[in-house]
């Protein structure tokens, strides 16, 4: 299992961002992933508005964007190893949102990253049915790991 997380923003949140790793690890391993690979890349506001607007033609910063690799079938490396894409987080977006949503950094934050991964594993939100299924996992990682509101 490989987790790189990349903060291009000069913020200094290594602390954060270690504690977040040791969760992804921790909730890969209960999920039996072991053999994945994935990036989170923290960054600002314009670079995620580009982003959003490149790919999803949308004008506009977002909180999170993942590009997952495996949407068609799983994308497996020769040696057996899922390579499951990218998460792009908003660093701007963690903070506002968590003083809009009257929580920590580091519960905006984890669960931004759940969310993405959740994504990169195939979880969506378009439909009601599947919305239901993704915010019930992520609330159940959170919680496991008593990350609450």
């Amino acid at each position: 299992m490989e987790i790189e997380i990349f903060n291009q923003t000069g913020e200094k949140i290594d602390k954060e961002l270690d504690e977040i790793k040791k969760i992804l690890v921790d909730f890969c391993k209960r999920e039996g992933l072991l053999n994945v690979i994935f990036n989170i890349i923290i960054v600002d506001e314009d670079t995620i508005r580009d982003l959003n607007k490149q790919y999803r033609n949308i004008d506009r910063p977002t909180d999170v964007i993942s590009f997952a690799l495996e949407d068609d079938d799983k994308v497996i490396s020769p040696n057996e190893i899922r390579i499951l894409g990218d998460i792009y987080i908003c660093l701007n977006k963690v903070y506002s949102q968590a003083s809009e949503y009257g929580h920590s950094f580091k519960r905006e934050l984890t669960f931004l990253a759940v969310h993405g991964l959740l994504h990169l594993l195939g979880y969506d939100h378009i439909e009601k049915e599947d919305e239901e299924v993704m915010f019930k996992k992520q609330e159940e990682v959170l919680n496991y790991y008593g990350i609450n509101r």
